[in-house]
């Protein structure tokens, strides 16, 4: 296999670790979670600057559903589910 398509192979991977990140910062959302830990706030810095354009773009943001998540997650499944694979036959 080509450097390249290691390279492929780490970011699939990252987007998964991501994907789960993702998927705990909506988990914590449901409960009151302490601000200063430093598990939440790992997770809030590492998702934040993904999650909010998509939130501020939604129009069902006064519905108290936070919806970022879930496109987000969907957006990244596509990625390593059709580009990475294609990228990788490109090679």
């Amino acid at each position: 296999m080509a450097p390249i398509g290691y390279l492929l192979d780490l970011i699939s991977l990252a987007i998964q670790i991501y994907i789960y990140i993702i998927i705990a910062r909506a988990l914590i959302s449901w409960v009151s979670p302490d601000p200063y830990n430093p598990i939440v706030r790992f997770l809030y810095r590492a998702t934040e600057p993904v999650l909010r354009p998509v939130r501020e773009r939604l129009p069902m943001s006064q519905m108290g559903i936070d919806f970022s998540p879930m496109i987000v997650i969907l957006g990244l499944i596509l990625l390593m589910e059709w580009v990475i694979p294609w990228m990788h036959r490109a090679i």
